[in-house]
């Protein structure tokens, strides 16, 4: 029996995705939502959750490595983990917003809860 461990490939190598990923917690701190495809959102929640629980744990070494930049390890660490501190999980919440005209890919907005 094959059984999946581990996060979706993504057809991208472990570098690419894990870059890709990194640019996208970046773009969703800052801008607090994001449209991407519904694979990638899905497996977006999932590191997010951890980076926003790193950030409220004070494991900056974590937080740093899991986005980029000064001002988004700022925002995550002083606004965002102080407005989910009493939250326990889901800290996103997604939308689907329809699909892509070229490739017919179902497009999903991903934002944060309030």
């Amino acid at each position: 029996m094959i059984k999946s461990y581990g996060d979706k490939k993504l057809s991208k190598t472990g570098s690419h995705r894990a870059s890709m990923f990194r640019n996208m917690m970046t773009s969703l701190v800052m801008n607090e939502k994001l449209v991407t495809t519904n694979a990638k959102a899905k497996e977006l929640r999932r590191f997010f959750d951890t980076l926003i629980n790193d950030a409220k744990k004070n494991n900056y070494s974590r937080v740093r490595s899991g986005i980029n930049g000064k001002e988004a390890f700022e925002k995550l660490t002083k606004v965002l983990a102080q407005r989910f501190k009493e939250r326990n999980s889901g800290y996103t919440s997604l939308i689907n917003v329809g699909y892509r005209k070229g490739d017919n890919t179902l497009l999903t907005m991903i934002k944060l809860v309030d």
